[in-house]
């Protein structure tokens, strides 16, 4: 079955009119003659979108109760069973209630797309995982409802409704977007307009991204080398060397002329022969590029400016830095030009910025140690056919003897720089050039004298001896110098793991831009099937093999793990690299296993931990009110007493007022136990004080209780019933331990002016009294669970409750994004000062 077409409409911020164009596609695609239905569209209230929706099919939604409240999700089921061309559901990174199926409305979409269902969607750039903490850093709220951005990416087309952050305030002061009471904290809030302008650039950039990976596809299928700069790239490249620091600062200098742009270092390990890298320079190194917003790469290969440039050109680089020494240049840079010279020669359209240092020696040709390649075998196979000619020429009067020494020391020179078989070419063509015009009879290449033909054998044996000798100590310094380039990138390797800062995903990135491939996949077995399957478990890299038979190199990690490498085969000398690098991603794979099992282990010690204080709690809490209760009761049923209507009363008072020790007992410990299992999920939305107030102080005597909350407070982002748990535990605790003092519920904005929680504006509800205070030492301590004033000498005797009132107000309060702490009151007593967010209209599910 064909799968379905995804298109997204993205969007900076609420408002600004994505499911309006949704609908208005789905309108164009239905008077085409396409069947559309629209599966779950939210208006918000807005009149337009409403309007809009008219005349579309709409299926019916499911209805799902969840903590006291109905909720409206996508029937996925009833969307399969109609099946249209297209369907219309909103809001692709939404959070489905517990019971509606998948726990994501894009893993519904994603069913749709499986049936052969087209689907446009929406989603705002705000819930996208990778800018969950930038966006938090901008308006100061965190973002639960996420969704993976290669979910997204993986979308067929995204369309960026956009409009000016002006006008989407000014739609929002006309109430198109939210009712008038709540625009003035909207406005005031979330759509402040520094705050709509980031997040509207965050959205192009984004789409940039997008945008560019589709320039890079289209120019890899039609075989498009020329490197398109379509956004400024600074490749720096490191020499090993302190001199790095220097480079990376000229970069980043250069890229903060520009907006988006993108800083990449890469250190090519030597294998010219040239002294070690200095490790510690390179690991100051790779913070500092993290620090400047970039990331830092270490590829292989024999020739430093050849690897910088190929990676330069797969990256997509507009600029190059590297270093030049300001040293006189040595005599072997006239025949040798330097690396920055060969990079200059083959940057293409890449501008090279040579920044001289005095550390620097990237500006000079590598020093070789031995070490043979192309250039000096071609050279050695010139002089191998030059030198015995001019040897020749040049020593025309003397005798056989001493023309042959000097043909000796030709041959050896040849062999010097061109390794075996240029050596042996000099060796033979010198032998005959000797037979000919040296050794009688001259002129012809016939040999008279056994003496001569023995003296020429020896020479001609002499010169292979030496050549194989040359020959064989390049061969032995390649090796070696080899070695030492995979050792140190597999040092590079090491340092990253034993800093745990590497990420399996980052290995793999590691791995593909050392070996130059297109994409890097690890495969999982399955542990089913005969051969057993394999699964996708991490990758990089465009166009991903599927499954090992895809990959071009295959290196078994394990029996449980495999790496596969697409875009060319490696050869032989470095698949050794590649198993090293198995065992590396082995090892780090364990170790993050390990620290798996660390956090389940610490979770699990810390529920028992949990356990024991409960069960020894409630061992004494739950016993006092069940004795008072059955004492009642058993006195009620007494048959040969009688009882008056008071004392009648007077037990059944009894009764309820331990029925309600009990409930508030079990509530805390059900609260608790779900806290500590992170199962609980707010749904924030706007709130008042006022709202919540009566309902939490319910039970608590008035003649104990004064308010004193302004009339005009605005709404502030909570859960109505959480919040409600939080001040009944708050007050009662107040009650609890100041019995002989009045409690005072204060609101206000503002307040000391430290009203704020992430730089947002907040509101604060403080519950006062003047009983006899807690010790600042013992302030933090009062938050832990089963922990009661009465385990201290300090506080009043006989109190009851095991000691989770606070614990449970503290933690519902922050999973809602507030605080919860305690001052001193002036004058003796405790102050609990209650802190969340004033709302930004938007109701969600943290």
């Amino acid at each position: 079955m064909t799968r379905g077409i995804l298109r997204i409409f993205l969007g900076a911020a609420p408002g600004v009119g994505k499911t309006y164009s949704m609908l208005e596609e789905g309108h164009v695609q239905a008077a085409a003659g396409v069947d559309v239905v629209a599966g779950i569209v939210l208006d918000h209230g807005r009149e337009p979108t409403r309007a809009q929706l008219a005349g579309l099919e709409t299926l019916p939604t499911r209805h799902l109760s969840y903590r006291g409240a109905d909720f409206t999700e996508l029937d996925v089921a009833a969307l399969l069973a109609r099946k249209p061309a297209l369907a219309l559901v909103d809001e692709y990174a939404h959070s489905n209630i517990p019971g509606a199926g998948n726990a994501k409305r894009w893993q519904d979409v994603e069913e749709l797309l499986a049936a052969g269902i087209n689907v446009y969607s929406t989603v705002n750039v705000q819930h996208l995982a990778s800018l969950g903490d930038v966006v938090e850093t901008i308006t100061g709220v965190r973002q639960q409802e996420t969704v993976p951005d290669d979910v997204v990416r993986r979308a067929d087309q995204i369309e960026l409704v956009d409009i000016p952050p002006e006008l989407l305030r000014q739609r929002l002061s006309t109430g198109h977007i939210y009712a008038a009471d709540k625009v003035d904290a909207a406005l005031a809030n979330y759509f402040r307009l520094g705050n709509l302008t980031a997040l509207r650039e965050l959205a192009l950039l984004w789409l940039a991204d997008r945008v560019e990976e589709g320039v890079a596809a289209y120019r890899e299928s039609h075989g498009i080398a020329a490197s398109w700069p379509t956004r400024e790239r600074v490749v720096v490249g490191l020499p090993g060397g302190p001199e790095g620091e220097v480079l990376l600062r000229r970069a980043a200098r250069i890229l903060s002329r520009v907006s988006g742009g993108e800083l990449l270092a890469v250190h090519v390990p030597r294998s010219d022969g040239v002294a070690g890298d200095a490790p510690s320079a390179l690991e100051g190194q790779r913070q500092l590029v993290t620090d400047l917003g970039g990331t830092y790469h270490s590829v292989g290969g024999e020739d430093t400016a050849r690897a910088l440039l190929d990676f330069a050109g797969n990256a997509g680089a507009t600029q190059i830095v590297i270093g030049s020494s300001r040293r006189k240049p040595r005599l072997g840079f006239l025949f040798s030009p330097g690396v920055g010279a060969r990079v200059v020669r083959g940057a293409g359209d890449m501008d090279v910025h040579m920044v001289p240092h005095p550390l620097s020696a990237s500006g000079g040709p590598p020093r070789s140690r031995g070490q043979l390649n192309r250039k000096r075998v071609v050279a050695g196979f010139v002089l191998a056919v030059a030198l015995p000619v001019l040897v020749q020429l040049g020593t025309g009067s003397l005798s056989l003897q001493t023309t042959m020494v000097i043909q000796l020391a030709g041959a050896i020179a040849v062999a010097l720089v061109g390794g075996l078989w240029p050596a042996v070419l000099a060796a033979v063509w010198g032998s005959l050039l000797l037979n000919f015009y040296s050794a009688p009879p001259v002129g012809n290449l016939t040999i008279n004298d056994p003496e001569n033909l023995l003296v020429l054998s020896v020479f001609l044996l002499v010169t292979v001896a030496v050549a194989l000798a040359v020959d064989q100590s390049a061969r032995r310094s390649r090796d070696a110098l080899q070695a030492g380039a995979e050792a140190a990138t597999l040092s590079e390797l090491a340092r990253g793991i034993l800093a745990s800062r590497d990420t399996v995903q980052v290995f793999l990135e590691q791995l593909r831009d050392h070996f130059g491939m297109r994409s890097v996949v690890l495969f999982g077995s399955t542990g089913t099937g005969s051969p057993p399957g394999w699964r996708v478990a991490a990758s990089v890299g465009e166009d991903p093999p599927q499954n090992p038979g895809q990959a071009d190199t295959v290196e078994e990690v394990s029996g449980h793990w495999m790496l596969g490498l697409s875009g060319r085969i490696l050869p032989a000398r470095d698949r050794r690299l590649l198993s090293a690098f198995g065992a590396h991603l082995l090892a780090l794979e364990q170790r993050e296993t390990l620290s798996e099992t660390q956090r389940e282990n610490q979770q699990l010690s810390q529920d028992n931990n949990i356990r024991t204080s409960v069960l020894r709690a409630v061992s004494h809490d739950l016993r006092t009110p069940l004795a008072g209760i059955k004492l009642a009761v058993s006195s009620l049923r007494q048959t040969d007493v009688s009882f008056s209507p008071e004392d009648e009363a007077e037990l059944l008072a009894t009764i309820e007022h331990y029925s309600d020790r009990m409930d508030a007992l079990v509530g805390n410990l059900l609260d608790m136990s779900r806290l500590s299992a992170q199962m609980v999920s707010p749904v924030v939305g706007p709130v008042t004080w006022q709202e919540v107030l009566p309902a939490a102080l319910h039970g608590v005597p008035t003649e104990r209780i004064r308010r004193e909350l302004p009339h005009n407070m605005p709404a502030i982002e909570a859960d109505p019933g959480l919040l409600e748990r939080v001040i009944a535990n708050i007050v009662e605790n107040a009650v609890k331990y100041a019995p002989d003092s009045e409690i005072v519920v204060v609101g206000s904005i503002g307040g000391s002016g430290s009203a704020t929680i992430n730089g947002r504006p907040a509101s604060e509800l403080r519950v006062v009294d003047h009983g006899k205070g807690v010790p600042a030492a013992e302030v933090m301590a009062m938050f832990k669970p089963f922990q009661r004033l009465d385990d201290v000498s300090y506080g009043p005797q006989g109190g009851t409750g095991v000691g989770l009132g606070l614990a449970v107000a503290k933690g519902f309060t922050e999973i809602m994004g507030g605080v919860l702490e305690a001052v001193e009151t002036p004058g003796g007593g405790l102050t609990m000062i209650i802190r969340l967010p004033l709302s930004t209209g938007i109701a969600r599910t943290l």
